[in-house]
């Protein structure tokens, strides 16, 4: 049997949480990327921009909602102004 890696909104939580950010459980992917986003020192950005390679170019497969949030949330914050 196969079983595809799924990555949904408490997995990404969990993600953003292991990086050291503080993101109250329960939330919604878009909520989680807001946290993620909020007071980004430039060594938080560079480990989340990490995060954010690893998701969108890994095996895994993400949930219509999480991929929406990085792309709305995450890598706008992450572009360089």
């Amino acid at each position: 049997m196969m079983h595809a890696d799924l990555i949904d909104q408490e997995d990404l939580r969990e993600r953003l949480v292991a990086l050291g950010l503080s993101i109250p459980s329960g939330v919604s992917a878009e909520q989680a990327c807001s946290y993620a986003v909020s007071g980004l020192s430039p060594e938080r950005a560079a480990a989340l921009k990490q995060l954010v390679e690893e998701l969108l170019g890994g095996n895994a497969t993400l949930l219509p909602a999480v991929r929406e949030a990085i792309s709305r949330t995450l890598l706008p914050a992450l572009i360089p102004h």
